[in-house]
Order: structure tokens, then sequence, then C-alpha cells
């Protein structure tokens, strides 16, 4: 018997009023599979903080979804964090994505906030001394840009668990060797909180390619091979998606993992249909006009 894995999705939060809408339709679709949570990104350098909050709220108050807050150390002090991590709290949000984040676009490398929180790991440890959240921190089954080597990732991931971080959400990836070997790694290091893998669907493979240069995740030629020639063919190219990232979820479900983390895009149509497949299928009811 093949079991139906447990899910959860990701989403950016909207630069506009329509934007804002279709991402409302998009959790309206995505909501009624049941997943986990859903949760709100940072833009670079913490530059969608109160767009990010609003939709944050917005979820924790209108949706039978529990949301999952994205919170980085990038432009902001330390109290500043404190306070919306306590304001979260206090309004019932009990689940946050504790990152690093990247340094503002101009910016060159990262550099923490002066009275910030220095890294990942020492936010993850503040907000533990906050409440008991939930929290979930990255992992990189090709490692950090910003790590020299494996082990030190590694040792960084472990500072997150030791501090208290709950789950790890994996950067996307397409080469499912990569994960295995990250699991086993991550295991060695001692290091025993669930592992989700981050599954992306591909919506326009040339963008995939330049965001996964900046992030250091491999194309494989085989998927590029896929998507050859389909620019300006859109059907086809979600069809082939949705074949790419199936394969790639039955084979992580035939080797023992039993959650996924979708990258969404803020588009329902791929994901949903990968979960389709997968076995997932609606069980809850959202009334859209009471939002």
């Amino acid at each position: 018997m093949v079991l139906t894995p447990s899910v959860s999705f990701e989403f950016f939060p909207p630069h506009n009023k329509d934007a804002e809408m279709q991402l409302w339709k998009v959790m309206e679709k995505l909501a009624p599979l049941s997943p986990l949570f859903f949760s709100v990104t940072y833009g670079a350098g913490g530059s969608t903080r109160n767009r990010t909050e609003k939709v944050v709220e917005r979820v924790h108050t209108s949706l039978p979804v529990p949301p999952a807050a994205h919170l980085t150390c990038v432009g902001a002090t330390r109290r500043e964090t404190d306070e919306l991590a306590e304001r979260w709290w206090n309004t019932g949000i009990r689940h946050i994505v504790a990152l690093r984040g990247d340094a503002p676009k101009g910016h060159g490398i990262y550099e923490p906030h002066p009275d910030g929180y220095e890294n990942a790991a020492a936010l993850v440890k503040g907000l533990r001394g906050k409440a008991d959240f939930e929290i979930s921190v990255a992992g990189y089954p090709e490692k950090h840009p910003d790590s020299p080597d494996m082990a030190a990732d590694l040792d960084n991931l472990k500072r997150k668990v030791d501090a208290g971080a709950t789950r790890i959400l994996t950067q996307y990836f397409f080469e499912n060797a990569f994960f295995y070997r990250y699991r086993d790694a991550v295991a060695a290091a001692g290091i025993s909180v669930p592992i989700v893998p981050g599954i992306l669907p591909v919506t326009n493979f040339n963008k995939v390619v330049e965001f996964s240069a900046k992030c250091a995740t491999t194309v494989p030629d085989g998927i590029a091979q896929q998507f050859d020639g389909l620019d300006s063919d859109p059907e086809t190219r979600n069809l082939i998606a949705a074949s790419v990232a199936i394969q790639q979820c039955e084979d992580l479900l035939a080797n023992g993992v039993d959650a996924f983390h979708f990258y969404t895009l803020n588009r329902a149509a791929l994901t949903y249909a990968i979960c389709w497949r997968l076995g997932m299928r609606p069980t809850l009811q959202h009334n859209a006009d009471a939002a």
C-alpha cells in the first residue's frame, strides 16, 4: 500500500492588489488538500516584511491551514524581531521559518545587522527563548553557496537544530541522489529532526536555470533536454513539468520520504496536479465568500 505524503506549500507576498487577489485564489485552490501549513517568504534583504506580515495574518484568520511565517536576520534589530515574534504568538501564530536571509540587492555579501541576530542559529535560539514555536530551518542538499564545504554547512545546520529547530525544509533540487546523500550525512552528524525535501515545479525553465545558478542548484542535462524548444509552448511545458516533478516525488516516496514542501511560485495548477497524482484528494471545505 502506497502512503499518501503530507505536504506544505510556500508562497511569496504579492506586489500589488491584483497579485494579492490572485494569490488568494491559489491558496483557496490548494487549501482543501489539507497541507500541514502555508509558508510565506520574505523578499531579499527583508524587503517584503510588511506584506509578509499581512499575508500571514490573513491566512491565520481566514483559512483552515496554519501559516508558517518566514523570519530573517536581515534589516531588523533583535528587539524588532522579538516584538514581531511575540505579536505573532499572541495572535495564535505558532510556526516560524527561521532564516539568515540574503543581503539586500547591491550590498554584496551578507552582513548581520549590528543590533540584530547574527545568523539563523542565533535567531532560532532567540525564538525558542520567547515562546514554544514550531521552528523550521533551511537545509541545502548541495550546500549553501556561502558555505566553504559540506562539512561546514552541516555544522551550521546542527547549530540551528541544537538551538531548537524542529524541522528542516530543503532547498529545491532536481537530482534525488543529492538528497539521499544529504539525508545520510545529516543523520551521521547526529541530527534527527525531520528533513522535508523542497520540490519546485518548473513553470519557466529559463528562470529556473538563472535562479539555480545563484543558489548553486544543479539542473541536470536530462531535464534541460525535456524542456528544450518549449519556450513558446506553455501547455506542453506544463505537462512536462508535471511529469518531471511526479517522477521525482515518486522516487522519493519509494526511498522513505513521506513529506514534501512545494515551492508554488504563487501558482496552483502544477502543484495541485502533482499532489493529485500522488494520491491526495480535497478533504477540507472552505467558504471563499466568508474569507
